[in-house]
């Protein structure tokens, strides 16, 4: 049977306990619905309440609860159990529960997260086995290092590390390690080669979005693909930080942080972005009426954010868009000019070449070492 996990915002006045004793009456009727609940997590300061439930459907869990409390979740969505657990670190009751009587689960499902992205910057030709043991041995120190923070990895590959933490200051603190790390002995891979961009985001795992911890991912992503810096930190993590140390975070050369606004601003900008990017007729004053910004607030809101004008910043997304297609051996150089936006291959070999110090053709099958 598929799972689901749920969320219930709950009122000021509802305890761990409260949350315990509903959880409880779910498991006296569970089977009248083909439910079997695995576990749940609460929130004490935030008022939120997730459960995990084996279920034939999202209806069952609704009927479920609504028989037995009355309590009708907000939001339920299905979930992989494995995925649940590499965010949160378990998909039954903590050990410490199961023991009482009540089993009372005071856990909050809040987590930070982090997108971690090393972009290559050149095909190193030349050195490609030197280059790719850097980079192995620079990831392993990675993966030791986030067991160190307790942090979860979620996914990994060669250039990319999903993370969630509980606790943001060990996010925070490992972001900077890693970021130092880069730069130490034999993990030196920076000069020319690999640009490293850390996102901390935070959030809850069930939103209006269909994934878990959706939000706070795609956020992440974003902050990683497009804002200025090495590490750049969202508005509730800063916050959150500040609030349990003594030391605030401060500005500094490769940190930004992020305000409201700036993520409201983001998230408009590339919903549209996302939308409407291979399109070769894509004008900057198309995105004046989707962010809600005039041309100059417009224009001074993305250099602030990227450090590039609008018209760098459609045409470097494109250029990242077409890298990643080549890196797949998706179509010729040709087709690839097309499919993202460019209105010529000559014009787009050029763009190209300026950015990344190679031309397209250079990725193709048999041309990189």
């Amino acid at each position: 049977m598929p799972i689901y996990m749920d969320r219930h915002d709950v009122s000021e006045t509802v305890t761990a306990e409260n949350v315990a004793q509903l959880h409880q009456a779910d498991l006296k009727i569970q089977h009248q619905f083909g439910c079997r609940g695995l576990t749940y997590w609460f929130d004490e300061k935030r008022k939120t309440a997730f459960c995990l439930i084996e279920a034939p459907d999202a209806k069952a869990i609704q009927k479920m609860h609504n028989q037995a409390h009355g309590q009708v979740p907000h939001r339920v969505i299905e979930v992989d159990a494995s995925i649940v657990e590499s965010f949160l670190g378990r998909i039954e009751d903590p050990e410490k529960a199961q023991n009482t009587a009540l089993n009372i689960i005071n856990d909050p499902a809040f987590r930070t997260i982090m997108v971690i992205a090393l972009q290559r910057l050149s095909l190193i030709q030349n050195d490609a086995a030197q280059f790719k043991s850097s980079l192995h041995n620079y990831n392993n120190a990675v993966l030791k290092l986030l067991k160190v923070y307790e942090g979860q990895l979620v996914k990994q590959s060669e250039n990319h590390f999903l993370v969630s933490f509980k606790s943001v200051s060990n996010a925070v603190h490992a972001a900077f390690d890693i970021q130092a790390l880069l730069k130490e002995g034999s993990y030196d891979i920076n000069k020319d080669k690999i640009f490293l961009k850390i996102a901390l985001s935070a959030g809850v795992p069930v939103t209006e979005k269909k994934l878990i911890f959706e939000d706070s991912i795609k956020l992440a992503e974003r902050m990683c693909t497009i804002i200025k810096g090495e590490i750049i930190i969202s508005s509730e993590v800063k916050e959150l930080y500040n609030s349990e140390n003594s030391n605030a975070l401060s500005e500094k050369e490769s940190i930004f942080f992020l305000t409201q606004t700036d993520e409201n601003f983001l998230t408009l900008l590339m919903d549209y972005t996302e939308a409407i990017w291979s399109n070769t007729n894509l004008k900057v004053d198309d995105f004046s009426k989707p962010v809600g910004y005039s041309k100059s607030q417009l224009y001074r809101k993305i250099i602030f954010l990227t450090g590039k004008s609008p018209n760098t910043f459609i045409k470097d997304y494109r250029l990242n868009e077409a890298l990643i297609l080549l890196n797949k051996n998706s179509g010729n150089v040709s087709e690839t000019a097309y499919l993202t936006g460019f209105s010529s291959p000559s014009y787009f070999s050029k763009c190209f070449q300026k950015r990344y110090g190679h031309t397209p053709s250079d990725y193709l099958p048999g041309k990189a070492g």
